[in-house]
């Protein structure tokens, strides 16, 4: 899943190539992935590209009157192309959503592999009229994110759990099940560990681990192509996706707790005092 470093990365790269550019067609190809009515396409058509913004995980292409707001979800993904063909797609069970033209001639497709279609394309003339933006928690990336914000979050969500906790979209915008199972990692702290039962030591900890793991995941991502972005991100994982291999800090395996389609991975001697830990088939936790 595309979280906030693989996101930002693709900010950065439309903010070089459409800044100034005007989209002169859409082609919906994936009805169920349009998740708006009023305005329609044509709306994005009548102004040059002004800023490309990123709220959370939301890409937003702001064309003046009316802004193009994407949302990857779990399997999407944005395709770039200096020389995009003029004829239109054909509707079809293809990975194709979606594809947006420029008036160079150049423009981006958006992807989504698998069965399960959540890719979501808003037309609006304000992204705070799509609820999952307006609603979303701070950016852990920005810089007036601070300890006393993460500690507010920490103590408003109770005893929710910490994995949850950073993946609720809500509370933290733009942490996703890989970045936050490195988080935990490096914070030392158990996934199923309550959010209001953390020391101030553990609050420190989490919040350095926070900050360190997202500062690091952006680094690695400049300069990478967007085709490579998710490559590069597994590449770098400490625990995630690595069941059964050593950890890279303590040498211990790596174990895995499963739940419907995610999992999450963590390390016992780093994060559980050598505990390992049985599945929890509780919505709360992979809420």
């Amino acid at each position: 899943m595309p979280e906030m470093p693989e996101i930002e990365s693709l900010r950065r790269l439309l903010t070089g190539r459409i800044i100034g550019r005007t989209i002169t067609r859409i082609d919906i190809v994936a009805i169920s992935a349009l998740k708006t009515v009023d305005p329609g396409p044509q709306a994005l058509c009548q102004e040059p590209i002004r800023a490309v913004e990123r709220y959370g995980k939301f890409l937003d292409a702001d064309a003046g009157a009316a802004h193009l707001v994407i949302h990857l979800a779990r399997a999407g993904w944005l395709r770039w192309s200096q020389d995009l063909p003029g004829t239109p797609p054909r509707p079809g069970k293809g990975p194709l959503a979606a594809r947006v033209h420029l008036d160079d001639g150049s423009g981006f497709d958006l992807t989504e592999a698998g069965t399960q279609k959540k890719l979501a394309i808003h037309i609006v003339s304000d992204p705070q009229l799509i609820d999952q933006v307006r609603t979303l928690g701070p950016d852990p990336a920005a810089e007036r994110f601070d300890r006393a914000q993460l500690s507010a979050v920490l103590h408003g969500a109770g005893r929710a759990y910490l994995k949850g906790v950073l993946r609720d979209q809500r509370m933290l915008a733009g942490i996703g099940n890989a970045y936050s199972d490195e988080i935990l990692h490096a914070a030392r702290l158990s996934p199923f560990k309550s959010a209001n039962s953390l020391t101030s030591a553990e609050i420190d900890a989490l919040f350095t681990a926070i900050k360190a793991v997202l500062a690091d995941a952006l680094r690695r991502c400049e300069g990478v192509a967007a085709s490579d972005l998710r490559k590069e991100k597994k590449v770098a994982m400490a625990v995630h996706g690595r069941t059964g291999m050593p950890c890279p800090v303590c040498g211990d395996t790596i174990c895995q707790v499963c739940y419907a389609d995610l999992s999450l991975q963590y390390c016992p001697t780093c994060q559980t005092g050598g505990t390992q830990l049985k599945d929890r088939r509780m919505s709360r936790l992979l809420k």
